[in-house]
């Protein structure tokens, strides 16, 4: 079958229900997407699985959720107010404006080929806010551009409130908001997506190590939860280090139209503890950082074996959740060649990934004995607490079968007529399109089984 485009999730994503475009009906705004009821569902599920291997499954990791409306002299001394821009170009000929490092040829406009450009100035990328009733229009607040910032200025707050010895980690999920010139890529690149981030301090004599360890467990994840190929991702460490970075790379996923970021590795150094601490000149700080004199919490660890302080260094793993759902529907996404010019579409989702987990399809509606018992297994299956459960009622086998293989429902439990007589179901399955009769009181230990987390 012919390779998977963009315009087949997109079209995918409309017509079942997972992203719809933003303010849609007031025709749209460009980097702005809703989430439907199995968007929401991925979403979740993604977040999830994210949440479990950095939190749940360690005990080096604590969890926070920061503001996303933001005191302004926070992005001051990050850099972000002065050097958070991308270089904007406009054609004089079209007023076509247009991200100078994104172009196809800088000399030329996308739009309309004139060579009559502007010179590149510099973009801000970051939203910003007035707020209060005193503000008189001027920015004092911004909507925050990542969600890493405020997990530096938590550093003491979640130190004292539960104590670590070093390396341990800070891991949040949240919305970010930047103010792109150029939306593109569907839910590639947007002013509003979400990121989950997790920042892990060390001691910098172990910085390496730990850049090295964190690469390597990122990507295990890719290809073991969310079921990536290992060879359709690869590390590609950063040509141009930012000016805060030791080292850097991303994990990048093979997108149709080639490899792009879902994931970075950083090695921060002290620059973001460094930056935001109270009594900079006490500390032998690495990184260059603006003069703070306005911090009022010295951002430091002290270790009591060595009996000093000093500004712990940072490796960051910074995944955008929208990306990575948009990656494990390209994986997934299946057309299979049935016989006779039939095809399907399968979403091939990891179970614990499927927005719907399991889909209960009573064979006739007319039917209250058939009814009855579907209710029954539903009601079975909703009290495990595994996700969400459907009802099918269509009266439609075949119709229900081809929409739950295109929401990736991993398995569909069909209550029919035999079933009032011998108290056994049908269980067909997915990705192999495989039935086999089970008695109803196995169904739920079964469908625990096949949701489960790997």
């Amino acid at each position: 079958m012919a390779d998977t485009t963009v315009n087949d999730i997109i079209a995918l994503c409309k017509r079942r229900g997972f992203i719809f475009t933003g303010s849609e009906i007031y025709g749209g705004l460009p980097g702005a997407y809703d989430y439907g009821p199995y968007g929401v569902e991925l979403m979740r599920n993604i977040r999830n699985a994210w949440w479990n291997a950095m939190i749940y499954s360690r005990d080096d990791i604590e969890g926070l959720d920061a503001a996303v409306i933001t005191n302004r002299l926070m992005w001051k001394y990050s850099g972000h107010e002065a050097n958070f821009s991308d270089p904007l170009v406009e054609c004089k000929k079209c007023k076509a404006r247009m991200r100078q490092d994104k172009m196809r040829d800088p000399t030329k406009c996308d739009n309309c080929g004139s060579t009559d450009l502007t010179e590149p100035r510099a973009y801000q990328l970051m939203m910003g806010l007035s707020i209060g009733a005193v503000a008189g229009g001027e920015i004092n607040a911004y909507l925050r551009p990542e969600t890493a910032t405020t997990t530096y200025i938590n550093f003491k707050n979640v130190l004292d409130a539960k104590p670590h010895k070093l390396p341990f980690g800070i891991a949040q999920i949240g919305k970010a908001f930047r103010n792109e010139i150029s939306p593109r890529g569907f839910v590639f690149r947007m002013r509003e997506f979400e990121q989950a981030e997790m920042q892990y301090f060390v001691d910098p004599a172990e910085d390496e190590k730990y850049f090295e360890m964190w690469k390597f467990e990122r990507l295990a994840w890719w290809v073991n939860v969310l079921g990536i190929p290992a060879e359709k991702l690869r590390f590609m460490p950063h040509e141009k280090l930012a000016h805060y970075a030791k080292a850097a790379c991303d994990i990048e996923y093979e997108f149709p139209d080639g490899f792009d970021e879902v994931e970075g590795i950083h090695n921060r150094q002290d620059f973001d503890l460094g930056s935001h601490t109270k009594s900079q000149n006490e500390f032998d700080l690495h990184a260059k950082v603006l003069d703070n004199k306005d911090s009022v919490i010295k951002l430091a660890y002290s270790d009591p074996q060595a009996g000093k302080s000093f500004i712990p260094y940072v490796i960051e793993t910074a995944m955008g959740v929208n990306r990575a759902m948009f990656a494990v529907m390209l994986n997934a996404y299946t057309v299979e060649d049935l016989g006779d010019g039939k095809t399907r579409t399968v979403l091939k989702l990891k179970p614990w990934l499927s927005p719907v987990k399991a889909a209960v399809i009573p064979l006739a509606r007319n039917i209250p004995e058939l009814q009855e018992q579907a209710s029954n297994i539903e009601n079975a299956l909703r009290k495990l607490a595994i996700g969400r459960i459907e009802m099918e009622n269509s009266g439609n086998i075949g119709k229900s079968y081809r929409r739950h293989d295109e929401i990736g429902t991993p398995v569909c439990i069909t209550v029919d007529h035999q079933t009032l007589e011998d108290g056994t179901v049908t269980l067909r399955y997915r990705d192999t399109m495989e039935q086999e009769r089970v008695p109803v009181d196995q169904v739920p230990e079964l469908v625990r089984k096949i949701v489960m987390v790997a």
